[in-house]
């Protein structure tokens, strides 16, 4: 089955909060989803990840998740370095 396509966080805060404002006119979530184009689950999972935030808040969330996958990848990569070095001095090569 094909995955549909990414959205990025500016353009799902704005549907969040059309959502918001069909479901306070009185329409069932379902309906509201229907309207911007995502299923219920989407909306879920989207609400529970970007809920109250503004848009200038979503993308530096964004810039610090690649951050802290970036110093992941490097520590990582220390880490063997490190441990590549200690056994080299250990003589177990």
């Amino acid at each position: 089955m094909p995955r549909g396509k990414k959205e990025l966080a500016e353009q799902i805060i704005p549907k969040l909060r059309e959502v918001e404002v069909e479901v306070g006119r009185g329409k069932t979530v379902l309906e509201a989803v229907k309207k911007i184009g995502v299923t219920e689950q989407t909306y879920y999972r989207w609400k529970k990840k970007f809920g109250g935030l503004r848009i200038d808040q979503a993308k530096r969330l964004k810039d610090l998740e690649k951050e802290n996958a970036r110093l992941k990848r490097l520590l990582a990569d220390a880490e063997l370095d490190k441990a590549i070095l200690r056994e080299a001095a250990s003589g177990n090569f």
